[in-house]
C-alpha cells in the first residue's frame, strides 16, 4: 500500500508502524487504536518522501527475523532520521536505530533472551514515565546493542540486556529491547501510551463515531449516485456493513445472499428472515447450491478450493448483476487481517519478493479475478475484528450477530479437509451445529472465539450395536483470540466434550469417532484450510 493511495482513501494515520516482519507488527497497530488514535502498518521500505506526505505525529519500528549488521538486512530509509518526528525501534527496530544513526549491534552470544524478564528503570521520564521498575516485558532477541550511538542514553536494564530502554531526548527517539505491545509486558500500554501522547502529543480522535460519520462520507463520495451490490454472508463482517451502507446511500443499496451450499444448519433461512423481512434490507435470495459444488469436484487442495468459489462468487454476482442492476460497485467486507494475510505488508524492495509468509487467501481478497466487472468498496478494509464489532453495536446491528463467532467466506468446505461432497457436507452440517449448541448451552459461546467442526478425509473402525463401522472422524476446534491474528485453543471442561462427542457419534450418520484440536496459533491456524 502506497502513501498516495492511503491518502485518497482515508484519513492519515497519527501513528506509522513500518513492519520489519514481526509477527506482532499489527498487534501494534491494535495497541495504538486502543488509545483512540488512528495507526496503520506500511512496508520497512516507505521512503521519508512518502512519510512526509502523511505527516504522522510519530513512527514506530518493527521487531523482525533479521540481523542488522548482514548484508541483506532490511533497512529504514535514513532520511527519516531527520524528518523531526518522534521514533520508537521495538527490539530490531531499536536495533536499526542504532546501527542508522552510529550504534553498534552483535550477536548476544550466551545472553540471547526469550521469554518474560524483569526490567529495572534507570531513567523514569519520558518513555518511562509511572513505569514500575521490575515490571515484567516480554524479550524476544538473539542479538544486542554493544555500542550507543552519540548521545543516546539507557533509560533500563535487564539482567542480560544493558541496553534494554534507550533514547535520544533531543530528536525524540526511543528504543526498547522487548515488546511492550503483547499482553506479558504487564506494562507495556502505560509505555504506548507515553509515547502516543506525551512524546507524539496525539490527540485521541480514532473513535467508533468518527469512523462511522468518516465512512459514510467516503462512500458517499465514492459511490455518488450509482447502484451498490453487497455479497451479504450473515457473518459480523457482511452485517455490519450492510447496515453501514444502508444508513449511507439508503435504498441504493442491493444485498445479494448466495446461498452456496456450504453454509451450516438452517443459516439460508435464519439471514433471510433475519435482513429482508426483520430490518427491511433488500436481500436478492440466489440458490447456486449445485452450481458451486459442481465446480469443486475433484478439487481437493485447500487454496484451489478458495479461489473457485471466490471466482464462482464474482461470476454469480456479474450474472445476477445483469437481472438486477446494473451495479457499478460491489461491496465487500474485507477486514485489516484478511489484507495483511493475503497480501503481506513487506517488499523487498531489491528482490520485489515479499518477505512476509502468505498464510492464504481470502475469498475476498485472494480470489478476485483480472477481469472483475465491479469497482469495489471495502470500508473496513483497515478495520480489526473488534473494532468491526464496536461499530456493528453503534449501528444499531443486534448483538445475536455481533457477537456471531466469525465465518469462512468459503464456508464448510474448507472444514472439509479434500474433496467437499454433499454426503460430508450433510454430515458435518449436523456434526457443527452438536457443537454450537452444547458450547451455548453451557454458557461459554461469548467467552470463545470461534466453535467448530472440522471433517477428516480419513476413517477409523468402531463398533456400534455389537456392528464393525468404518467412517469419519469429526474435529472439535474451539479458540480463544482477541482479533484471530494469534489464538489459543480453549480448554473446554471435561463433561462438555463428553456430551459433544456423545451427541456427534450417536446422532452424525457416518461419524464414529471425535477428537480435539489443542493447537494455538501459531505454529497453527485457526481454520483448518
Amino acid at each position: 500500500m502506497s502513501s498516495d493511495s492511503l491518502l485518497k482513501s482515508q484519513r492519515s494515520p497519527s501513528i506509522v508502524i513500518l513492519d520489519f516482519g514481526s509477527q506482532y507488527s499489527e498487534l501494534i497497530a491494535r495497541r495504538i487504536r486502543e488509545t483512540e488514535v488512528y495507526s496503520i502498518v506500511l512496508s520497512y521500505s516507505t521512503s521519508a518522501a512518502e512519510l512526509r506526505k502523511l505527516a504522522p505525529k510519530g513512527i514506530i519500528l518493527s521487531g523482525g527475523p533479521s540481523s542488522v549488521y548482514t548484508a541483506s538486512a532490511p533497512l529504514s530509509d535514513p532520511e527519516i532520521w531527520d524528518l523531526d518526528i518522534p521514533v520508537l525501534g521495538v527490539c530490531y527496530g531499536m536495533q536499526v536505530m542504532v546501527q542508522q544513526l552510529g550504534g553498534h549491534v552483535t550477536a548476544a552470544v550466551g545472553k540471547a533472551e526469550y521469554g518474560k524478564a524483569p526490567l529495572h528503570v534507570d531513567d523514569p521520564t519520558a518513555l518511562l514515565t509511572n513505569v514500575e521498575s521490575g515490571s515484567t516485558m516480554w524479550m524476544s532477541h538473539g542479538d544486542s546493542v554493544d555500542k550507543l550511538p552519540r548521545g543516546f542514553v539507557r533509560l533500563a536494564h535487564t539482567s542480560n540486556t544493558l541496553e534494554a530502554a534507550i533514547a535520544l531526548h533531543t530528536k525524540r527517539f526511543y528504543g526498547v529491547q522487548f515488546h511492550p505491545e503483547v499482553v506479558h509486558s504487564t506494562q507495556g500500554m502505560v509505555m504506548i501510551r507515553n509515547f502516543v501522547y506525551n512524546i507524539c502529543c496525539c490527540q485521541p480522535d480514532w473513535t467508533t463515531s468518527t469512523f462511522i460519520d468518516e465512512a459514510i462520507s467516503t462512500v458517499r463520495s465514492q459511490v455518488g449516485d450509482k447502484k451498490v451490490l453487497l455479497a451479504l454472508s450473515g457473518g459480523v463482517d457482511s452485517s455490519t456493513l450492510a447496515f453501514l451502507l444502508k444508513r449511507a446511500i439508503g435504498d441504493q443499496l442491493t444485498c445479494m445472499f448466495i446461498d452456496q451450499g456450504f453454509m451450516r444448519k438452517g443459516e439460508p433461512e435464519f439471514l433471510m428472515e433475519f435482513f429482508d423481512q426483520k430490518f427491511k434490507i433488500n436481500v436478492q435470495y440466489i440458490n447456486a447450491r449445485e452450481r458451486f459444488i459442481s465446480k469443486l469436484q475433484g478439487i481437493s487442495d485447500p487454496e484451489d478450493k478458495r479461489k473457485v468459489i471466490g471466482r464462482e462468487f464474482i461470476r454469480v454476482f456479474e450474472e445476477e448483476s445483469e437481472r438486477l442492476g446494473p451495479f457499478d460497485y460491489l461491496a465487500q467486507g474485507t477486514l485489516y487481517p484478511d489484507v495483511i494475510e493475503s497480501s503481506g505488508t513487506n517488499l523487498d524492495p531489491k528482490t520485489g519478493e515479499r518477505i512476509a509468509v502468505k498464510i492464504k487467501s481470502h475469498h475476498n481478497v485472494g480470489g478476485l479475478p483480472k477481469d472483475l466487472q465491479f469497482k469495489l468498496v471495502e470500508p473496513l478494509r483497515m478495520l480489526f475484528k473488534d473494532e468491526v464489532r464496536k461499530v456493528g453495536r453503534a449501528l444499531g446491528l443486534p448483538e445475536e450477530i455481533v457477537g456471531r463467532h466469525p465465518f469462512p467466506g468459503p464456508g464448510l468446505a474448507i472444514r472439509i479437509l479434500g474433496e467437499v461432497t454433499d454426503e460430508k457436507l450433510n454430515c458435518l452440517r449436523d456434526a457443527d451445529l452438536i457443537v454450537r449448541e452444547e458450547i451455548n448451552r453451557a454458557g461459554l459461546y461469548h467467552e470463545i472465539w470461534q466453535a467448530f467442526a472440522v471433517l477428516l478425509p480419513v476413517c477409523s473402525v468402531g463398533v456400534m450395536g455389537d456392528q464393525r463401522t468404518y467412517a469419519w472422524p469429526i474435529v472439535v476446534r474451539c479458540v480463544s483470540s482477541e482479533d484471530g491474528m494469534t489464538a489459543d485453543w480453549s480448554r473446554l471442561p471435561d463433561s462438555l466434550l463428553q456430551i459433544i462427542s456423545n451427541r456427534v457419534v450417536n446422532e452424525v450418520k457416518g461419524v464414529n469417532r471425535v477428537v480435539l484440536d489443542i493447537t494455538s496459533k501459531p505454529p497453527g491456524t485457526i481454520e483448518w484450510e
